[in-house]
């Protein structure tokens, strides 16, 4: 149904270009095959569409103006980046030229050697930069080799790092990282270095499950750090174990979570309560003409309401940790959760990142299927605003915690251990005891992670089926 029902909102759409087409017999060259798909997709279904001039349904008469228009640019990429509007509004519209890349990362499977890292600047001057390691990915080449979460690198290669070498020193499929110690102000290189080498990885998010006792509260912990569809049901085998052990509380740990799949970030919601079946969670809101569509043939598919039938805790309260890193569907789960139970977060500002995106294949109908031999570039544009209940969404600066409190290098702990500062403060308001900690004023932050390098790994996405 719903790809009968895509089939029909193509068809309604492209009504101007079949028009054209039909009063020009001239076909797409094939050396411009790539660009007309691009010019296409981002035409349907770029959210910001109306205010790009050279998308507008009226741009071009005949697919030979267009075909005129697309010999301009060299490459697809350049026409994909000159679509986009202003990059202060559209941070996260990706092409790719390869789509298995693409495929692996929304699925949490890239090149990658586990160590997952985040990057500050060494001093206010921000040229020089140190990295330092948030966790292993189990499994990896890094979980092999002598280095853990806390160590801090200010070198690769030998080469220090800057804010401007960074991104291609990390990107060598093999890198050796020198190693430093901080003791409070300074970094201070000591002599010591770890060589690493990527290969293709894939990550569950689900890095530490655990309950812990404190008095009469059984305090579930949950550090989860991607929505990856292929996960679910570990998700939910967690969840059961949650159930099984009688939690009464939840720790959700968002902090190294960039986002991924609505449709997962919608049944852990239903995990985490279970008293909401079939209500409204969350709704998508689409550019003009894909909204009117949906809203005049099927309102239903522009919500995602909450799921029964998964292991729930039926909470109405949840406790969610969360640092600059935290992004799209981490924050989907915060703004949509709070129309309904009480959401407590403590930490960071979130990244603001209230935009979601579907993947475009180069085919009949935009999905995988009869998919162009011919080339494997896809796109990744966003195409959605995302709401809660209240018609709330607007977080485009982060959402701010109620307690702040920022990772200090000097004091990180090992997570998942009750002392662990942001868990700890967790517990501190699940039990009430004792005063919350509070960052100093002028806390250095990351400006960086493993994750935003790569600015696909910060998706919020539905798929298209």
């Amino acid at each position: 149904m719903k790809k009968n029902l895509l089939y029909l909102l193509i068809a309604f759409l492209f009504v101007s270009i079949t028009s054209c087409e039909d009063a020009d017999d001239n076909p797409v060259p094939s050396a411009l095959v790539v660009k007309d798909f691009v010019w296409k997709g981002m035409n349907l279904y770029y959210l910001w569409q109306a205010d790009s001039p050279d998308l507008a349904d009226d741009r071009f008469a005949t697919q030979t103006q267009l075909n005129v228009f697309l010999e301009t640019f060299e490459t697809p990429t350049d026409v994909f980046n000159h679509l986009r509007i202003d990059n202060s509004i559209d941070r996260f519209s990706v092409i790719f030229s390869d789509y298995r890349v693409l495929e692996g990362v929304l699925t949490g499977n890239t090149k990658n050697n586990g160590m997952d890292f985040a990057l500050r600047y060494a001093d206010a001057s921000e040229t020089a930069v140190i990295g330092w390691v948030r966790y292993i990915i189990p499994n990896s080449d890094a979980s092999t080799k002598d280095i853990q979460r806390g160590d801090i690198f200010y070198a690769i290669d030998g080469v220090p790092l800057t804010a401007d070498n960074f991104n291609s020193l990390l990107a060598n499929d093999t890198y050796t990282v020198n190693l430093a110690d901080y003791n409070g102000t300074t970094f201070v290189p000591n002599g010591q270095s770890v060589t690493l080498t990527k290969t293709d990885l894939p990550e569950n998010p689900i890095l530490v499950s655990s309950v812990i006792p404190q008095g009469t509260h059984n305090i579930g912990y949950l550090m989860y750090n991607g929505f990856y569809s292929a996960y679910d049901n570990q998700l939910n085998t967690a969840f059961g174990s949650f159930q099984s052990q009688n939690v009464t509380d939840l720790v959700l740990d968002l902090r190294y979570n960039s986002g991924g799949s609505v449709a997962t970030a919608t049944k852990l919601a239903s995990m985490i309560t279970g008293q909401f079946t079939n209500q409204l969670f969350a709704k998508q809101q689409w550019n003009a003409k894909v909204q009117a569509y949906y809203e005049n043939n099927n309102p239903g598919a522009l919500e995602n309401k909450f799921v029964g039938g998964l292991n729930s805790l039926n909470l109405n309260k949840v406790y969610v940790l969360t640092t600059k890193s935290t992004a799209s569907a981490s924050e989907l789960i915060i703004n949509c959760l709070k129309p309904y139970i009480n959401v407590v977060q403590i930490g960071d500002v979130t990244t603001g990142k209230n935009v979601g995106s579907v993947t475009l294949y180069d085919s009949p109908n935009f999905t995988k299927t009869d998919v162009n031999p011919t080339h494997k570039y896809a796109m990744q544009p966003i195409t959605f605003r995302i709401v809660n209940k209240d018609n709330f969404g607007e977080y485009s600066t982060g959402i701010t915690p109620n307690f702040s409190l920022v990772e200090n290098l000097a004091n990180l702990g090992e997570l998942g251990n009750p002392t662990e500062p942001l868990l700890s403060a967790a517990i501190t308001q699940i039990i009430a005891s004792g005063r919350m900690p509070q960052s100093p004023e002028n806390m250095q932050r990351d400006f960086k992670d493993a994750k935003s390098i790569n600015p696909l790994r910060t998706e919020m996405y539905l798929d298209l089926k």
